[in-house]
């Protein structure tokens, strides 16, 4: 009895973290630069005397799936989509550096270069980016950013900031949402990093894949949920039968 009830506990405690990720998934299909999150469980043996035949289901996460999403393209010279694995660096709301696919930018109030959450885009040199007041913005393939007054020359702002995760300090996605290195130090610009300009990046959640995922997931939590009714069914009976006076 007690083995069922951790086997079915578990095991729709995972179903149900499974559900949270899948529908944070199908609810940013439609948002720039979003990687779809992954998760695995995998069984684990309860240590203990006598509870060696007793496992739970542990939560495996596997990280975000890597494709790139479709490129949308907006003829907006404010947008740009990064070429390859490389990231836009801006500064998360803790101060700290992070890393997002959404090349949707805007010019904020106080004249500073942001992206469309509102967090700073930082620079190769990892500083917030200020606009001249009334200035026309452009993005060149290497991320410069030129800035075009009324009656002035043009004048280079800097280079935006773009970093390319490597096998050996990988990228973690934060609570937040956003994507900082494993070491917890900032990743280097990558020189060699391009843009397409007039475009942004979409989802890669497959909106059929997470809804199919959702619905085994509901089915999954539904028959851990019978295994523990019938468990307790059975203990009401067993403890009928220990009652009865012979």
């Amino acid at each position: 009895m007690d083995r069922l009830i951790y086997t079915a506990m578990t095991g729709a405690n995972a179903a149900t973290q499974l559900t949270s990720v899948l529908s944070n998934n199908l609810a940013n299909a439609s948002t720039n630069g979003f990687r779809a999150e992954m998760t695995a469980y995998r069984s684990v043996p309860l240590e203990g005397s006598g509870a060696s035949t007793r496992v739970f289901a542990l939560e495996a996460t596997t990280g975000y799936k890597n494709s790139a999403g479709p490129a949308q393209r907006t003829n907006n010279t404010m947008d740009a989509m990064t070429q390859g694995n490389s990231w836009f660096a801006v500064q998360g709301l803790d101060g700290t550096e992070a890393y997002t696919r959404n090349g949707a930018m805007q010019i904020s109030s106080t004249g500073t270069l942001v992206n469309t959450a509102g967090l700073p885009i930082l620079s190769d040199g990892g500083a917030p980016i200020d606009v001249p007041p009334n200035a026309e913005l452009s993005i060149g393939n290497d991320g410069t950013i030129t800035s075009k007054t009324a009656g002035q020359p043009p004048n280079t702002l800097g280079r935006l900031k773009l970093v390319t995760p490597t096998a050996e300090d990988p990228l973690r996605r934060g609570a937040d949402g956003l994507f900082r290195a494993a070491s917890g130090n900032p990743l280097n610009a990558d020189a060699t990093a391009k843009l397409q300009t007039g475009a942004l990046e979409g989802s890669n959640v497959n909106s059929v894949e997470a809804m199919v995922g959702l619905i085994q997931a509901a089915r999954q939590f539904e028959n851990n949920m019978k295994l523990l009714t019938s468990a307790e069914s059975n203990d009401k009976a067993a403890s009928q039968l220990l009652n009865v006076q012979g």
